[in-house]
């Protein structure tokens, strides 16, 4: 029995051993098994097994052999590794049939349908990472089964639904990667119960909302925690402090409130803090100080106040430190002189006062230092000139006194300095213009004094120079001639003498040249005409003699032109006609003589003004002014000129003209123009029939001499009846005054208006119908629009004209005035609309034609325009016009914007239109834009911009924030409109859209989508377009997003929004990106959404420091950029 057993024992030892390791065994069976599983799967598409899985399924080949494919000890299949292969594959089934499967990878495949419940019953799996496919669904329930599960990665996906309560049952997680997907909800309290979790990231799922839960407090191993771009709410809670292993906390872009609390300080690990663009209150807490392994602190865009905590200066890693746009006051601390690697502070935008403590230096790392836009006093430090690694020193409106220290000279590595409108004197430091590196320097509105040293000539880099607005004297240096690179030159506003250096013409690249008010002598150089790229050539105000240069002429990119006041003198050069791209040309008070070129008035392009007046120019004006089409001004006053007036007739475009004190003669083209013309803009023309009445007018120039003479017989015989004439109506004026005192309080308004009250009728331009033509047009049908003050008809007269017609609501009207006290200033939308339309005129505010009214009923009488409003072509169902290109839009966006800046820079006193809106910017026939409807407009008298009105102001969805709480507009309540109405072209939703969801206004919307730094804010019918022209649609973003800034007065002035518009087209050049994004903290690629949006902010915010110059442009993917710095350039 024993000898048995010894004997049977070997063999069944040798038996098992056999069959392990016999490849015809049990074990080729199970490989078969699983092999068959996976070939099924890919083999849905034949192609991939014949190349990418070209050796699956080879009959000679075991599994474990198979790319992708990692086995265990046992030969099982324990991981599946596919990465960014184009599978276009479901998810796997029958998976489930793998028992030893560890850990399952597929991601950047193009994986599409659900994840099935299938996935709960993969007991053995580890690893899960789906990620970056088109999977869609919700995350099953049955996911909580996996208690083995140690990381599972689904982000970048198209996931819905909410985050399974069941995953807290996954005890074992350490990773949970969720972010990009459109998860909802509220994330579940259930995740206070993985305990070994040391990351969460489910951030860009703009649809999470709901309060963070004091739950998470449990995830003791929790390192990141990212829930960026979403809707999470609330505060912080407390139980945050017990995250002691905590390193990443990225909650920016969200709608956190409340105060930071205290117990941050005890999570003792953090490196990277991100709240930033939040509605945080209070101080920062002084338990920051505690965080001594931080190096970024980014809480930007909040409402945070108080003083900064001096104990923050212990947090000594820190990197970067941005606290701008908040309401932070008290000083800069003096600890921060500590933080020996800070390499970026930016506290601009706030209410910080003191002086700069000149202890920075010792933070010899620093490469930005943004202190803009506070209230800071006091001089520069010299000791930043230590700082050898600046490369962005923004300062601009502080209260900065004292001079510009030389020690600056130092920072040999600075690319860009803003000093603007502070309080800065002395003289222009000679070492600061040898800085090698340095791109852009601004000292705007300040008091520097003394010459501009020669040293200049040694800033190679130089591409941006503005010194306007301070005392600098003596001579431009010719050594500026050395500034190769340089595009955008303003000395303007200063007290510089001499002559222009010809060599100025060495700066080839010179795009932009101001030079106006001064009291430079000397002649034009010939040299000018070698700046082959000018766009702005303005030598105005000054001392100037000689003729204007021939050469001139060869400025083919010059679109404005302004030599006006100076002693110019000699003929105007026929040359300026090739200057095609001129749309301004500005020669008045001067001395010139001769003729005016025929050359001149073949300038296609010439659109804005052509000024010559104030000189001495003789002879005629040539029909073939006729060819200025679209030119919008036109002042020949003060010369000599003679001959008749009847080659203006043809100017259709024109709304201002001026010919007085001339000596023309003859008879008015009987034309809208010239019959709206004032006395002044006529007189001092002694031949000239300019008296208002109908005989002064013609339509041809026969006979003009023999007419004039008629004219002067009858003028005799006209007098004599005139006085009849006004007895005759003095007595009828008193038979309506009774007759209207009788129908007193009645009131039988019908559709047309009026009743049986008399009409009066006040025409602007030429019109050649009655009143009765224009009721009969007041009908339902006829209706095109309704507006806050009235409604709008379309009334085609019978006679070929068609005219727009609005019909104040009676509302807007008010008792105390009726027709027989229309003289009476009353503040109602007829007396505002007639009062500000009679007074304005520019290319881009629609023409008013006249006016008619009675006791009941107010009619204003626009020129009509076919293409509708803005709004129609945007949104209305049907319409073929709404696919606008880009082109198009931007025009539209740009003339809104120069109309804009009419109102409130160019009117005296200025206009706030107050109901800025889509539908009522009107389409010209070109698609050129026209503002419209000015039923509540207001001239503002005496800097009374901030008067409070009783009468609601504006439209729903473009209202200013701030008119909710102080009930007052201002000329920024109009800058926050415009901007929303760029959103609205940009974007192609409405400012309150159905699109949108949970009700966002489209200001947040854009705002939570627009620093991810794609173009998924524009419209679709935009986003194929070319990357220049997405470029352009991102730059204007920007602008937008400075108009609806909360508070007024950090948005832009319209006259720096029009030229920032004008410069994303004008100004190529690198340097022109600051003024429009250097606001823009917003990541640039998907890659850094994911980073950012995920939550651990790594990929975000890591990035290393760029050039000057990247920074300031839009897509440099820089994000610690201050957004208080938006306007630096201007």
């Amino acid at each position: 029995m024993p000898m048995r057993f010894r004997f049977r024992f070997p063999l069944l030892l040798f038996f098992i051993v056999f069959t392990l390791l016999d490849p015809f065994g049990g074990v080729r069976g199970a490989g078969n098994g699983e092999a068959s599983v996976l070939v099924s799967w890919v083999g849905k598409r034949s192609d991939l097994l014949s190349t990418v899985f070209a050796n699956w399924g080879k009959e000679d080949a075991r599994a474990c052999e198979w790319d992708f494919i990692d086995c265990d000890v046992d030969g099982f299949v324990s991981g599946i590794d596919v990465r960014d292969v184009e599978l276009n594959l479901p998810f796997p089934a029958g998976f489930a049939s793998l028992p030893r499967l560890r850990s399952l990878v597929i991601s950047g495949c193009n994986l599409s349908g659900v994840v099935p419940d299938e996935v709960g019953e993969f007991g053995a799996l580890q690893v899960l990472d789906v990620s970056s496919n088109s999977l869609l669904g919700a995350i099953p329930d049955a996911i909580g089964k996996l208690r083995s599960l140690e990381e599972l990665v689904l982000n970048s996906n198209h996931l819905t639904g909410s985050i399974p309560a069941e995953i807290g049952a996954c005890v074992e997680l350490k990773m949970l990667i969720l972010f990009d997907n459109f998860l909802t909800g509220e994330l579940p309290v259930e995740l206070g119960k993985l305990t070994n979790l040391e990351v969460l990231r489910a951030g860009g799922n703009s649809e999470i909302s709901g309060r963070i839960p004091a739950e998470i407090g449990n995830c003791r191993n929790l390192q990141v925690l990212g829930l960026a771009d979403t809707k999470v709410s609330g505060s912080i809670p407390a139980s945050i402090g017990r995250l002691t292993k905590l390193q990443t906390l990225s909650i920016y872009t969200a709608m956190l409130s409340g105060e930071i609390p205290p117990e941050i300080g005890n999570c003792s690990e953090l490196v990277e803090l991100f709240l930033y663009q939040n509605s945080l209150l209070g101080s920062l807490p002084r338990q920051l100080g505690n965080l001594k392994k931080l190096e970024k602190l980014l809480v930007w865009q909040n409402n945070l106040s108080g003083a900064v905590p001096e104990e923050i200066g212990g947090c000594t890693n820190l990197r970067t430190i941005d606290l701008s746009l908040n309401n932070i006051s008290g000083t800069i601390p003096r600890s921060f002189g500590g933080l020996l690697k800070l390499e970026e502070l930016m506290l601009s935008s706030n209410n910080i006062s003191g002086s700069i403590p000149s202890v920075l230096a010792n933070s010899t790392n620093l490469v930005q230092l943004q202190l803009d836009t506070n209230q800071i006093s006091g001089p520069i430090p010299p000791e930043l000139g230590l700082l050898k690694g600046l490369t962005v020193f923004f300062a601009w409106n502080n209260r900065l006194e004292g001079s510009i220290p030389s020690t600056l000279s130092g920072c040999e590595s600075l690319e860009a300095l803003d000093l603007s409108h502070n309080s800065i004197t002395g003289s222009l430091p000679s070492g600061l213009f040898e800085l090698r590196n340095l791109t852009k320097m601004l000292l705007i509105s300040n008091e520097i004094s003394g010459p501009i040293p020669p040293e200049i000539g040694r800033c190679a880099s130089l591409i941006r120079l503005r010194l306007v607005g301070n005392r600098i004297s003596g001579a431009i240096p010719k050594e500026i001639g050395q500034l190769s690179k340089l595009v955008f030159l303003d000395l303007s506003e200063n007290r510089l003498t001499g002559s222009i250096p010809d060599e100025i013409g060495n700066c080839a690249a010179l795009q932009m040249l101001n030079l106006s008010n001064n009291t430079l002598g000397g002649t034009l150089p010939d040299s000018l005409s070698t700046l082959g790229r000018i766009q702005v050539l303005d030598v105005s105000s000054n001392q100037i003699s000689g003729e204007i240069p021939a050469g001139l002429g060869n400025l083919h990119m010059v679109n404005r032109l302004d030599l006006s006041k100076n002693l110019l003198s000699g003929p105007i050069p026929s040359s300026l006609g090739a200057c095609s791209s001129l749309e301004l040309l500005e020669l008045s008070k001067n001395r010139l003589s001769g003729g005016i070129p025929v050359e001149l008035f073949r300038l296609q392009a010439l659109d804005i003004a052509l000024n010559l007046s104030w000189n001495e120019l003789t002879g005629t004006i040539s029909p073939q002014v006729a060819h200025l089409s679209k030119l919008s001004v036109l002042d020949v006053s003060h010369n000599k000129l003679g001959g008749d007036l009847l080659g203006f007739s043809q100017l259709s475009n024109l709304v201002s003209l001026n010919v007085s004190y001339n000596n023309f003669t003859g008879y008015l083209p009987d034309t809208k123009l010239f019959r709206q013309l004032t006395a002044e803009e006529l007189e001092g023309n002694e031949g000239l029939c300019s008296l208002a009445q109908a005989a002064c007018f013609t339509t041809n120039g026969a006979d003009m001499g023999e007419q004039y003479h008629r004219w002067s017989k009858r003028f005799k015989v006209a007098m004599t009846l005139l006085v009849a004439l006004s007895a005759f109506m003095g007595m009828v004026g008193v038979l309506v005054i009774i007759r209207g005192r009788k129908v007193a309080g009645k009131d039988d308004d019908s559709e047309a208006g009026g009743g049986s009250y008399p009409w009066q009728l006040t025409p602007f331009q030429k019109i050649s119908f009655s009143v009765d033509h224009v009721l009969k047009c007041l009908t339902e049908s006829n209706v095109i629009g309704k507006g806050c003050s009235g409604v709008v008809y379309r009334a085609d007269l019978g006679n070929g004209d068609i005219i727009a017609v609005k019909k104040l609501w009676p509302k807007t009207t008010t008792a105390s005035y009726s027709y027989r006290d229309r003289h009476t200033t009353v503040r109602d939308s007829f007396s505002a609309e007639l009062k500000t339309l009679g007074s304005i005129r520019h290319k881009n505010i629609v023409k008013f034609l006249g006016c008619c009214w009675n006791r009941s009923t107010r009619l204003l009488m626009y020129e009509y325009m076919p293409n509708g409003s803005l709004g129609r072509i945007l949104h209305e169902r049907g319409n073929t016009d709404g696919c606008l290109e880009w082109d198009l839009r931007y025009q539209i966006i740009l003339g809104a914007a120069q109309g804009l800046a009419y109102l409130h820079h160019d009117c005296i006193p200025p206009i706030v239109h107050r109901d800025i809106k889509a539908n009522n910017i009107l389409i010209g026939l070109q698609f050129e834009p026209y503002i419209a409807d000015f039923g509540l407009a207001k001239m503002v008298e005496d800097g009374d911009f901030a008067r409070s009105s009783n009468t609601v102001a504006g439209s729903y969805g473009y209202i200013a924030p701030e008119y909710g709480y102080s009930m007052k507009i201002t000329e920024k309540s109009d800058v926050y409109s415009y901007g929303v109405v760029v959103l609205e072209v940009l974007t192609g939703k409405q400012p309150i859209d159905p699109t949108i969801p949970d009700g966002l206004h489209i200001v947040d919307w854009v705002r939570q989508r627009q620093w991810r730094g794609n173009v998924e804010v524009l419209d679709p019918v935009l986003q194929a377009r070319p990357e220049s022209e997405i470029d352009e649609m991102m730059q204007t973003l920007g602008v937008a997003i400075l108009c609806v800034n909360p508070a007024p007065d950090d948005r832009p002035a319209m006259k720096d929004v029009a030229a920032m518009l004008k410069e994303i087209r004008a100004d190529k050049a690198e340097d022109h990106c600051g003024k429009v994004d250097a606001l823009l903290k917003n990541p640039t690629a998907k890659s850094s959404s994911s980073g950012g949006g995920g939550g651990s902010g790594g990929p975000l915010m890591s990035q290393k420091h760029q050039p000057a110059q990247q920074l300031l442009c839009l897509g440099s993917g820089n994000t610690s950029v201050s957004a208080s710095s938006s306007l630096y350039s201007t």
